[in-house]
């Protein structure tokens, strides 16, 4: 079977999207982030704080790569809708909603 470009990119698109799910389908990581941050605030002892900072900034690091992630992708929307290549575009945009939302 011959893949021609624009199957390649949707197909890819379809793994994206599936594999991005995946991290949004809990909490979102800002708000995980969030909740161990304040968890370090209360926290008894040093060891406590630490262990909650520590997975407050795995999940930041992590929001953090999905609003790259979002950022390329919306340049990405832009770029193929000023080519009018709508199909793109939308798929493009897509895979930015799916990033934003597991930055939040």
């Amino acid at each position: 079977m011959k893949l021609t470009n624009m199957k390649l990119i949707a197909l890819l698109g379809t793994i994206l999207t599936v594999t991005t799910f995946g991290a949004y389908a809990g909490e979102s990581h800002m708000a995980e982030a969030l909740k161990h941050a304040q968890a370090a605030v209360k926290a008894d002892d040093g060891k406590g704080v630490a262990k909650h900072a520590d997975v407050a900034k795995t999940h930041a690091q992590t929001a953090s790569e999905h609003l790259s992630a979002g950022i390329t992708s919306l340049n990405d929307a832009i770029d193929h809708g000023k080519l009018d290549h709508t199909d793109l575009a939308k798929k493009s945009a897509e895979e930015a909603v799916t990033h934003l939302k597991a930055a939040q």
